[in-house]
């Protein structure tokens, strides 16, 4: 099951596909009782895709049972035992992908001629993703960090290690490593390889780094290379040789305290927007601002979710299975403003008071 969602991954999800690209979306549980009830839930809306196939007339006999076979080959790769807040299955002829989310989705089936991407990017844009570069004079991993966990990256030749039988791996996982190895030429070079290939990294898929590692592997990437400049460094050795729960420990309280910072100041930016007049509020009035670029910034409440429907001139309040109701217009919102160029935050429940769940700040 996928997690990562890269924009080269995202651009590839949005190109046009022959009909029908086929979305399937369920909302699942990290936990009992209520995962209990999440295979009866994936079967179901799989029987419902493959229903509305049957019945489709815009789709030939022979395309009916290709996509069927993706559908059944998807649904025999989702291991519910690693299951987030929801799922998402996308299967169009020849192909399917499947998508573990860390934030709730509402059951649906879309036939289209691309794949329904928008609450994937909400839940990439929820869940703060993040890289963590850990060092050492001997050793050079990357992890991939969301909410609650990091998992170790293969890519762009990382893990990378440079084999010399003067370290001692003992005493590199208990200290981090000796400050001479760090006077060394040969670790010179071997962390300015490390930070060519972080850049190359962040190339593809820009997010905040992170840096572990001893204060003089520190000091000295910051000397080699560029990663440091626009990275938070945490001084903590061993974890090149880490577990990803070893590693998820040394960089929470940073971003527990860098998440504080960010909720006080989306606050005092919306305080300061209100006095302006370039102050937003409620799915009404941001969806109209949005679909006219007009949106800056975007604060929404974790777990805020309303569905809707459009009577035309407003977005009206709805109750799920209404028709014509739409019940992720928090993701369209968001999508829309990162489309657009907004600065999208996610914050506390209950930290935006009236503004009711969901706020911005107008460019004008």
């Amino acid at each position: 099951m996928e997690h990562e969602l890269s924009p080269a991954t995202l651009a590839e999800l949005r190109r046009p596909r022959p009909y029908p690209a086929v979305s399937l979306l369920t909302p699942t549980h990290r936990r009992a009782p209520d995962n209990s009830q999440d295979p009866v839930r994936l079967r179901n809306v799989v029987a419902e895709a493959k229903r509305r196939l049957e019945e489709d007339p815009a789709v030939s006999r022979e395309r009916r049972a290709e996509v069927s076979r993706e559908l059944d080959r998807a649904l025999a790769e989702v291991d519910l035992t690693y299951a987030e807040d929801g799922l998402a299955i996308f299967a169009a002829p020849g192909e399917h992908q499947v998508w573990t989310l860390t934030r709730s989705v509402p059951e649906r089936v879309v036939f289209s001629d691309t794949f329904l991407t928008r609450n994937l990017v909400a839940a990439h844009a929820a869940g703060r993703p993040f890289w963590v570069l850990s060092v050492a004079a001997d050793r050079v991993t990357l992890w991939s960090g969301g909410p609650e966990r990091v998992v170790e990256e293969h890519t762009s030749g990382f893990p990378m290690d440079r084999p010399d039988p003067n370290f001692d791996p003992e005493r590199v996982e208990r200290i981090g490593d000796t400050p001479s190895a760090f006077r060394d030429e040969d670790t010179r070079a071997f962390l300015r390889e490390a930070d060519a290939a972080m850049g190359r990294v962040l190339r593809a898929d820009p997010r905040p780094v992170y840096v572990t590692g001893p204060q003089p592997a520190l000091s000295l990437l910051e000397e080699t290379g560029s990663v440091l400049r626009d990275a938070v460094p945490v001084p903590h050795g061993g974890l090149a040789h880490g577990t990803p729960d070893s590693v998820w420990q040394a960089v929470r309280p940073v971003l527990e305290a860098e998440a504080r910072g960010a909720a006080d100041a989306v606050a005092r930016e919306l305080e300061a927007a209100r006095g302006r007049k370039d102050f937003a509020a409620g799915v009404d009035e941001l969806w109209r601002s949005v679909r006219e670029g007009r949106v800056r910034l975007l604060a929404v409440e974790e777990n805020y979710r309303v569905t809707v429907r459009d009577d035309g001139d407003h977005l009206v309040p709805a109750d799920d299975g209404d028709l014509d109701a739409r019940e992720d217009i928090v993701d369209e919102i968001v999508e829309q403003c990162l489309e657009t160029g907004a600065e999208v935050r996610f914050v506390p429940d209950g930290a935006l008071g009236s503004a009711d769940g969901i706020a911005g700040v107008l460019r004008y």
